[in-house]
């Protein structure tokens, strides 16, 4: 029996019971009693309607599902950001489905609903997946308006995508299943087809409320943007259905027709799982983000037979790189290495830090993706690249700057797991959100931030006695201890993954066993983008 495994074991199967019983409270959307108010509208809820709308037999690929969790208070909190979206299969077609939560604030737009969305249609342009609208939403929440309406990532940015969409041809279908009101009907509008509910959908620009206020007049909102007015009238919805499940189905029908995609000719055989079991990384994983670990030993339990071809083995070992495959596809992985390793300069090097050697390896790894077509894995547990003047003075920022851009500029897609600490340039190095990954998830394990919380609040304290003694105070080291605790504190709980996932750092946070299917599912998105930009670095320092 080995002690230590079966410790790392509990603690993390733990994290993971954790993270279901979080989601099992988003999945609830705005509750009960909100739930059974739009059941007696005789309407299906956002999820029952993706569970219908999408293939029995094929996983679903929820994003952002802790968008917004913690954020909101004052409002009375805004779970997923009052949106479902994922990654799903409609009549055998990868899609992307965005459905507004009409349990929650009758699924008006947040600020962070918002991100959510715009995350939904980046994802769909940069795979050329169609993508599929169920609109249920009463418009902008006005009491954050500011935060919403007028910036360039803001509302408006949406109806802009739909444009840039159509005219790349890539597919949009739109269904009013509830609500739909002023800039939000543009969405729908916008999108290639549009239908709507009989006796629940309805979409104009000003309300009932509003015209009577604006011009005088008074009408139902039935008659001003009701199926009857738009299918007969307006002519501005393109089909009328009599309930949620015959519209559903019309999307289906819709999709099936649909001609196949163009490849971008990513390489995939017969999928195979890893030869040893994909358990293990519970005990593998350390119960603490300091401890060292073997990332290959987590490695050969993701990649199919758990075959790994390393490339420069002995070589800048603090990052492992290699070639697999994830469910059949080929894939390039680069993976931080936790253990302590010893160059053969005798150079002693911490587990989980990039120096000089690894970051060339890398490098020259992901270059090598690049030339031959092959997607990017990172996995992630770094704390940073190495200080100090020994590496300043071999070139650690030159040496780094080098994987940053070969990262930047890679064409290849990039799918990223945060699998413990993503600190500092590190994260940036490894891929992480602002490198555009096609797809960033993390583990419960995950620790994202600037730098670890320890350092970080001694940073600050460092700072705080500073400032008390320019004033001439007395230093008080209980109180100092106090503070440091405090600082100490709240800096780790804005590291979390779920912290992340609430701002869409990373596109959500899932068990282990969940890392395959979003790999593969991504690449599959992926494939249906072919790949027109040359590969080129531009000016790399040697």
């Amino acid at each position: 029996m080995n002690i230590e495994f079966n410790k790392n074991e509990d603690a993390n199967k733990q994290l993971v019971y954790e993270l279901k019983t979080r989601l099992k409270t988003i999945y609830s959307g705005g509750g009960e009693k909100n739930a059974q108010k739009q059941k007696e509208k005789g309407k299906m809820l956002a999820r029952e309607r993706i569970k219908y709308l999408i293939d029995d037999d094929r996983e679903f690929l929820e994003l952002a599902a802790f968008a917004a969790d913690g954020m909101y208070a004052a409002e009375g909190g805004c779970p997923s950001a009052g949106v479902v979206a994922g990654i799903g299969y409609v009549s055998g077609r990868q899609c992307m489905i965005v459905a507004n939560d009409a349990t929650v604030k009758a699924g008006a737009w947040f600020p962070m609903t918002a991100k959510k969305n715009l995350r939904a249609q980046e994802i769909a342009m940069e795979n050329r997946l169609p993508i599929i609208y169920l609109v249920d939403s009463a418009g902008v929440y006005l009491p954050m308006q500011d935060e919403i309406f007028p910036d360039k990532e803001h509302f408006g940015r949406i109806f802009r995508n739909n444009a840039i969409m159509s005219s790349e041809g890539i597919v949009q279908i739109a269904a009013i299943m509830g609500s739909c009101v002023a800039g939000g009907a543009y969405l729908p509008i916008m999108s290639d087809e549009a239908m709507i509910v009989d006796g629940t959908g309805s979409v104009f620009l000003a309300g009932s409320y509003l015209v009577k206020s604006a011009i005088g007049e008074s009408v139902d909102n039935e008659t001003l943007g009701g199926a009857t007015t738009h299918c007969e009238i307006s002519g501005v919805t393109d089909y009328k259905h009599p309930n949620d499940q015959a519209c559903l189905d019309s999307i289906r029908n819709i999709m099936s027709m649909l001609g196949a995609p163009q490849q971008a000719g990513f390489d995939r055989i017969k999928p195979a799982s890893p030869k040893l079991n994909e358990q293990e990384i519970y005990g593998i994983l350390p119960d603490n983000r300091e401890k060292p670990y073997e990332m290959r030993d987590i490695v050969h339990r993701l990649v199919d037979n758990s075959e790994f071809e390393e490339y420069k083995a002995l070589y800048g070992q603090s990052i492992v790189c290699g070639l697999g495959r994830i469910d059949g596809w080929a894939v390039g992985i680069v993976a931080n290495q936790r253990n302590v390793v010893k160059s053969k300069k005798g150079e002693m090097q911490f587990g989980g830090v990039i120096y000089s050697d690894s970051a060339d390896k890398a490098t020259r790894f992901i270059m090598n993706c690049n030339q031959k077509k092959i997607p990017l894995v990172f996995l992630q547990d770094v704390t940073g690249f190495m200080v100090g003047s020994r590496s300043e003075q071999g070139g650690i920022i030159k040496d780094g700057a080098k994987m940053v851009n070969a990262v930047a500029n890679s064409v290849v897609p990039k799918f990223t797991i945060v699998v413990g600490n993503s600190y500092g340039a590190g994260n940036y190095a490894m891929c992480g959100k602002a490198y555009d990954p096609r797809l960033i998830y993390a583990w419960p394990s995950a620790k994202i931030a600037v730098m670890g919380g320890a350092q970080a609040a001694k940073v600050l304290l460092q700072i705080q006695q500073a400032s008390s003694k320019a004033k001439e105070e007395v230093a008080d080291p209980a109180k100092e201890n106090e503070l440091l605790k405090q600082i100490t504190d709240r800096y780790n709980s804005q590291t979390t993954p779920y912290y992340a996932a609430a701002r869409l750092w990373v596109d959500g946070v899932i068990d282990p066993l969940e890392t395959r299917k979003v790999i593969s599912m991504g690449i599959e998105a992926a494939n249906q983008s072919p790949i027109t930009k040359p590969f080129n670095v531009g000016v790399i320092q040697t």
